[in-house]
């Protein structure tokens, strides 16, 4: 189940904000009848709560599976998740105050349109269905948006400021070196057998104009390579020593003597000329690398803000009684006023 994520006309948003449950419950405020928890000074509403969990109801029927019953470990697990979700919805709209990050709705109308255009070609007769067909209002979809520009947003102004120095792209191409080059391979053929009495049978056959590919696929014990005539592409270094170092030291379309090996008598075919080693030049993976290391640090620059979030809201969050999240049940105290 996706929660509010669970709006199927959406792609999952692969942001690198997490969930994490609060972890506090401390009771220093009561949380109101109509609540499920309070956080700081805002309140998350049955009503929200209710209406997440509406939408998980339909997205399971439109899947055509049962919806957990009220009770279950089933539902308390879903139970969790809606709860913690809104709770960390609310802490991310605090925490966005504070860091003058806003949605407006032209930003959330811009980005509906967007949908509709993308996925059902600007017809608003499709984009109705698909709603009716999944269940869902309008309303519910602005709030999805709203929130993931919101996360979006906040993962801008979070990270706004990493930056991955010139020596750390450098570095990290030297750590990876073999990542970037190529070993000199060629192709081969060969035909393995267990004793060097056969192997040299085999070899005079080949002296006097027997086919390798048909000895190979009727002799051979490798499996991987004998169906197909023998034949392989190594690479430089990649296979056992004594039979790498005679590979690569025929002339193409020469043959070998029988060659032992831990693996038992090779007799090897060089079929082309080896193409030699290659590695791929810093200029051409500079950028990559950055790109790549960039986003690694703002991952992390991110998840470490969350984190602090959850941390600092921690001993201000209450929960109604019967929705402590299970994760604090032992150490949370809550109370409900009516």
């Amino acid at each position: 189940m996706r929660l509010r994520r669970y709006l199927l006309l959406l792609p999952v948003l692969a942001l690198v904000v997490v969930l994490v449950a609060g972890c506090g419950g401390s009771s220093k405020k009561s949380v109101p009848a109509n609540a499920v928890a309070v956080v700081g000074n805002d309140t998350i509403t049955k009503a929200s709560f209710n209406a997440l969990i509406a939408g998980a109801v339909r997205n399971y029927k439109v899947k055509k599976t049962a919806f957990p019953k009220a009770g279950t470990t089933q539902y308390k697990a879903i139970q969790d998740q809606a709860v913690a979700y809104l709770v960390q919805e609310d802490e991310f709209g605090q925490e966005a105050k504070q860091l003058g990050v806003s949605v407006k709705p032209t930003d959330v109308a811009a980005r509906l349109k967007q949908l509709k255009s993308q996925y059902f070609g600007g017809s608003q007769t499709k984009y109705v269905a698909q709603l009716k067909a999944q269940g869902l209002t309008e309303a519910q979809v602005e709030q999805d948006l709203y929130a993931q520009i919101l996360s979006e947003d906040l993962y801008n102004k979070v990270t706004a400021k990493v930056a991955v120095p010139a020596s750390a792209v450098t570095a990290y191409y030297k750590a990876h070196a073999s990542t970037y080059s190529q070993a000199a391979s060629r192709n081969v053929r060969h035909i393995l057998v267990a004793t060097k009495a056969q192997a040299e049978q085999l070899e005079t056959q080949l002296k006097n104009g027997a086919d390798f590919g048909t000895l190979a696929k009727k002799y051979s014990k490798d499996t991987g390579s004998a169906s197909n005539g023998g034949k392989l592409t190594i690479s430089k270094g990649q296979t056992v020593a004594a039979f790498d170092k005679e590979a690569f030291a025929l002339k193409t379309g020469e043959t070998s003597p029988p060659i032992h090996t831990q693996y038992g008598w090779h007799i090897i075919q060089a079929l082309s000329a080896i193409t030699p080693a290659k590695t791929t030049p810093f200029a051409s993976v500079k950028a990559t690398i950055q790109s790549q290391l960039l986003t690694t640090k703002k991952t992390d620059t991110m998840n470490a803000w969350v984190k602090q979030v959850a941390k600092d809201f921690a001993k201000k969050i209450s929960y109604a009684t019967g929705y402590v999240p299970t994760a604090t049940t032992t150490s949370s105290t809550t109370t409900t006023t009516g």
